[in-house]
């Protein structure tokens, strides 16, 4: 039961009822400096209080609130968030384990229906729309029902989980993408529940849930597993963050927009090191950020690397939920609430930080990020430099002059490069001839239909108008409208060789382009409608067209993609597209026009008209008055309610979706889609004691900055790979395998494709991607094929690596793909936070090496056998255990490092093997 210990409760009146809520300034007179804290703090202070039990948050987590200071604490912090926030392709696998924990319940004799969400939980469905067709207006219906086609199965399970549990909404497919519905209608800024005021406060199962930072809403991504836990009431637990202070000063200077201050942020933040650390905004130049403006630096969060980046309730936030069509009575209410309880953003200056940052946003240029790092900041004006240093750098390719690279460009232009010839041939898909290497410079000739072009290295491939971080924000989507209209006007369009596509966040945004009369320029462009979800961000940008594809594969081309997203690590917009670079959907407009990257935007001329006049960015770039006049004609309430009133309704054929009434998931045999997870069968009733780890060997070598797309499996697969092989076993044609995320209701495929990725490089094999040799034999193999031989062998798997070891989105596959590998433990230089949890709560023990050591340091080849003592005896936080490597030659090697068990909590999670046994062990006890 909740325990009042301070006395705080206190009422709110509201034009509707009397609110109870604890009350922070009574804290204050008691003698505690509530006005010193960030005010992300206070809203921990306030859930801790508010949830205080004695239980599941004690008194030692309350002091550790209560005496919060801004230097690094080793002390937990728990916290119950008010709701959960998921995607599709992260829900889908949390149902099948809520689903496979109600089997596991009722196989022992135990009330199933208790296993039930405790909060509640939006989950909207927009990770599986591919971009497969594109640059027409049946592009959206067409993708629309191949999404249904591949994804009935899932979707069907999806609704029979709404239906079957309590506290569960889904919102269909077609209709926007998580995070921009969670920032436009999900989010209330303070809720009122049970005769309760409270901060609206959520995890979610995607890393860029932190989003609504920016309308006064602390969130953050996390694991679908450790979501499920709060979904089933248990609290999440954490080391009492550090907060830096973000201080922006100044105004944004015209021609930069929100997307350029982000990426200057991501520079700032990832350089400086925040990690696992809060951030939270203030100063002169926040007043200057609109709340669109602010969620886009809030999406951004996991690209600093910091959990959240948050901006306090302000009168901004009030505009933004008044222009969103939040009620007047919700709107007054989070108004009184915040003024009442020190939530208010005002008395910035008295706050204690950790440490101040200071960006004067006024000095922001024009910039980009890539090509393989959201934090590898290129101003707009070096790209092209950069491009040919990446070229020789990464690619081999030969290094040449400034000026000699100029000629073959010039060269390359004169000879039908720079605009498609049009031929009087009969159409064909064929490249028709050889490579050419001219000063460095790579090209194909392609003929399609009845147009002939050369295609280079540099070429953009794909041009995307994707993602929440960009797509909710109003400046730049009129602003990309504006763009595309003077390109019209000038005469002039984008390269045949770009894929373009416009895939919005919500439906709220294609109707305000309508209205302003830019939806039909940005068409005219071929940047039609091809969804509403998550596209190219995900990878899910489709197919390049079969004559790209085939001059990419067989002429080793560079080519590129240019994305308005927040993410383009190696191989996730598409494995064929070498480099990817972020920026603004203007900027987008622009590059496809341009229809490469190895150009300067701000001398040399976009494109050509048809008289052969050149035509500049600075010709077709809108001035800020006009995209705020345009904003001021078009953006109103209305269009928010429009859709917003009908957001569960979906298609015709989501609701002749039929779904069975049982409690109980009935799991189908020959289902390659939806499959009971195999963590919980037989499930001891205590937990069995903890044992040290010996004769392991090492599954993979890997070095640094391996994110979670490396460790994941995602996008696309082929039949080759050991998933597709499994696939095409169960009688799945290629053409029908969709992509992984797709699947991930499916255990089998999702652990055949963990450790796959195209890019990822294994010091254990001479082969990229998803190998390894298999060391009693020295043979290389898949990596599935010899985790398979290795736990035939009874033999425990290790994995070693780096610094920065799971960085990137917050999947739950990348730690339950690991645990079913027969990975016992990681040891790595250090952790993205998100990642070194998820490991926890599947029961792998993340191992750190101590401070300056790393594999080199000890002479680790990978090729030694492992063993790891001190676990099985008085296992407790951070404690130091015995690595001892033993080499091929009889040599042993014995190192200390620390466990990365970080509180009391996750060693309980890792005796009970993993955090969902826990919490059954807890259901089945009650």
């Amino acid at each position: 039961m909740q325990q009042d210990i301070f006395n705080l409760k206190k009422t709110l009146e509201t034009s509707k009822e009397k609110l109870t809520y604890y009350s922070l300034p009574e804290l204050e007179k008691q003698g505690h400096n509530i006005k010193k804290m960030p005010f992300s703090i206070r809203i921990l202070l306030e859930n801790a209080l508010r949830n205080y039990d004695d239980f599941s948050v004690t008194k030692d987590h309350l002091e550790t609130i209560l005496n919060w200071t801004p230097k690094q604490s080793d002390d937990d912090i728990a916290f119950k968030p008010a709701r959960v926030l998921m995607q599709d392709f992260t829900g889908v696998p949390a149902v099948v384990d809520i689903a496979s924990l109600r089997a596991e319940m009722a196989r022992k004799g135990g009330d199933a229906s208790k296993i039930n969400p405790l909060i509640p939980v939006d989950l909207v469905i927009d990770h599986s729309v591919q971009v497969d067709y594109f640059a027409a207006q049946y592009a959206y219906q067409q993708n629309m029902e191949e999404e249904y086609k591949r994804n009935r199965e899932r979707y069907t399970f999806l609704k029979w989980a709404q239906k079957s549990f309590d506290n569960f909404s889904v919102v269909p497919p077609g209709m926007g993408i998580c995070h921009q519905v969670n920032l436009e209608y999900f989010s209330k800024g303070v809720i009122a529940r049970d005769g309760m005021a409270f901060p609206d406060t959520l995890v979610g199962t995607d890393s860029h849930t932190p989003m609504v930072n920016g309308i006064g809403v602390v969130a953050w991504g996390v694991g679908g597993i450790e979501a499920e836990a709060a979904i089933l009431g248990q609290p999440i637990y954490f080391i009492s963050p550090e907060v830096i202070g973000l201080k922006l000063t100044g105004k944004l200077p015209v021609g930069s927009t929100a997307t350029d201050l982000v990426l200057t942020i991501a520079n700032m933040l990832r350089k400086y090191g925040v990690v696992g650390k809060f951030v939270e905004v203030f100063g002169p130049g926040v007043d200057h950020l609109s709340v669109p403006d602010r969620a886009t630096i809030g999406n951004m969060s996991p690209e600093f690397g910091c959990t959240i980046t948050y901006f306090p309730i302000d009168h901004k936030t009030l505009e933004y939920m008044r222009s969103s069509n939040r009620s007047e009575e919700q709107i007054q209410l989070v108004e009184d609430y915040c003024k009442a309880n020190l939530l208010w953003r005002q008395d910035e200056d008295e706050i204690n930080y950790t440490d101040i940052l200071e960006l004067d946003i006024s000095t922001v240029k024009p910039s980009v990020a890539g090509p393989k790092r959201p934090q590898d900041k290129i101003l707009l004006t070096d790209l092209k430099d950069k491009f040919i240093e990446l070229e020789h750098t990464s690619f081999g390719r030969k290094y040449i002059k400034h000026s000699e690279r100029e000629e073959a460009i010039t060269r390359w232009k004169e000879e039908g490069g720079s605009q498609p010839v049009k031929q009087t041939v009969e159409p064909s898909p064929d490249v028709e001839i050889e490579t050419k290497i001219k000063d460095g410079l790579k090209t194909v000739w392609i003929s399609h239909g009845n147009e002939k072009y050369m295609l280079s290295d540099g070429a953009v491939a794909i041009a995307a108008i994707t993602s929440c971080t960009n797509t909710s924000n109003p400046f730049v989507m009129i602003g990309a409208g504006l763009v595309a209209k003077k390109a019209r006007e000038h005469g002039i369009d984008v390269k045949p060789w770009v894929k373009t596509s416009l895939a919005p966040g919500s439906k709220v945004v294609t109707d305000y382009l309508e209205k302003a009369d830019l939806l039909k320029d940005l068409e005219a462009l071929q940047f039609h409608l091809v969804g509403y979800g998550c596209t190219s961000c995900i990878g899910n940008s489709g197919p390049l067209p079969p004559e790209i594809s085939k001059a990419v594969d067989e002429h080793d081309l560079i080519v590129t993609s240019v994305l308005s997203g927040n993410r383009n690590f190696e191989a996730r917009i598409h494995p064929q597209v070498k480099m990817n670079f972020l920026m603004s959907p203007m900027l987008v407009v622009a590059f496809a026009i341009a229809g490469r990257v190895d150009i300067d935007l701000t001398t040399e001329p976009l494109s050509c008209d048809r008289n052969g006049k050149p035509v500049y960015l600075k010709d077709i770039w809108p001035t800020d008055d006009e995209i705020h006049e345009v904003m001021k004609n078009v953006l109103t309430p209305k269009d928010f309610k429009k859709n917003y009133d009908e957001i569960f309704d979906g298609n015709e054929i989501w609701r002749n979706l039929e779904v069975p009434d049982d409690k109980l998931y009935q799991w189908e045999d020959d289902s390659t889609y939806i499959k009971e997870v195999p963590f919980f069968h037989n499930l001891s009733d205590d937990p069995k004691p903890l044992k040290n780890i010996e004769g392991a060997r090492a599954l993979l070598v890997l070095g640094d900055s391996i994110t979670t797309d490396h460790i994941s499996p995602a996008g696309a697969f082929s039949e080759d790979s050991a998933a597709g092989k499994y696939l095409i076993s169960r009688g799945v044609e290629k053409k029908n395998f969709n992509s992984y995320g797709s699947r991930r209701g499916n255990d089998e495929v999702m652990v055949r494709g963990t450790f796959a990725n195209v890019r990822i490089k294994n010091q254990l094999a001479n082969t990229e991607g998803g190998y390894t040799t298999y060391l009693p034999s020295g043979e290389e193999m898949t990596v599935f094929e010899a985790s398979e031989k290795y736990i035939k062998d009874k033999t425990p798997l290790i994995v070693l690596t780096g610094k920065e070891y799971g960085s990137g989105s917050s999947r739950d596959w990348a730690a339950k793909g690991t645990i079913l590998l027969g990975i016992k433990a990681v040891l790595a230089e250090s952790y993205e936070r998100i990642h070194r949890s998820n490991l926890i709560m599947m029961g792998v023990l993340p191992m750190q090496y101590l401070e300056s050591e790393s594999a080199n340091f000890h002479g680790l080849t990978g090729k030694e056998f492992f063993s790891i003592t001190g676990i099985e005896n008085d296992l407790t936080p951070s404690k130091k255990v015995t690595v001892t490597a033993k080499k091929e030659d009889g040599k042993e090697i014995e190192f200390k490092v620390i466990a990365r068990l970080d509180s009391p909590i996750e060693v309980a999670y890792y005796q009970n093997e993993g955090i969902l046994q826990y919490v059954l062990r807890q259901f089945l006890k009650q």
